[in-house]
């Protein structure tokens, strides 16, 4: 539990992305960054970041949102990585998952990019892929819309209405993650609901 951990939230920069599934990673973060009243300040790593403790004395979350487009989200997680002199597994990495359901998130350390191309870049910037990924859970478009272009679009009024408890569960896997390590968060979050 001691330590620097950096949590990336992944998505697009600009206002006109905000809203956007694809953006989720970066919404999570937002609800981690308030609930400790934590700010955002501009990084040399082309990034914004805010510092904070989960608890007094407790591990320092460095949350951190890359200013570039997700495909070049690498750069600036490889930067931050060494500005803190942190390895790939103390990096917690929050994103959108097409091959996930709406409203579930999935926890996982290392594997593949699955297709996406943060993860890809991440990965590819590290040298590794042995970090850890909080999967929030945006589903698969209907009918024969292209994926690309979905995830660039906002949730419907009834996702919104349930957006909420999505970013709420992301950012307690994110914190039980650090306080209690991923296979307990992993039991937690990957049991059926009742």
């Amino acid at each position: 539990m001691e330590g620097t951990w950096l949590v990336a939230g992944l998505g697009n920069p600009g206002p006109g992305y905000a809203g956007h599934r694809h953006n989720v990673g970066q919404m999570a973060l937002a609800e981690l960054a308030g609930r400790l009243t934590a700010s955002f300040t501009t990084h040399k790593a082309n990034a914004t970041v805010a510092v904070a403790r989960l608890v007094p004395d407790g591990p320092r979350l460095v949350l951190a949102k890359p200013n570039t487009f997700m495909n070049l989200s690498g750069g600036p997680v490889a930067a931050l990585l060494r500005f803190y002199s942190l390895d790939p597994s103390r990096l917690i990495v929050l994103h959108d998952e097409l091959d996930i359901p709406f409203d579930t998130i999935r926890l996982k350390s290392g594997g593949g990019h699955g297709g996406h191309n943060g993860i890809r870049d991440i990965a590819a910037a590290l040298g590794t892929g042995e970090f850890t990924r909080v999967r929030i859970g945006i589903g698969r478009p209907h009918g024969r819309q292209d994926p690309a272009d979905f995830v660039l679009t906002p949730f419907t009024r009834a996702e919104r209405e349930v957006l909420p408890s999505l970013l709420s569960d992301a950012a307690d896997a994110t914190e039980m993650i650090i306080t209690h390590g991923l296979l307990e968060a992993q039991q937690r979050y990957h049991a059926p609901r009742a």
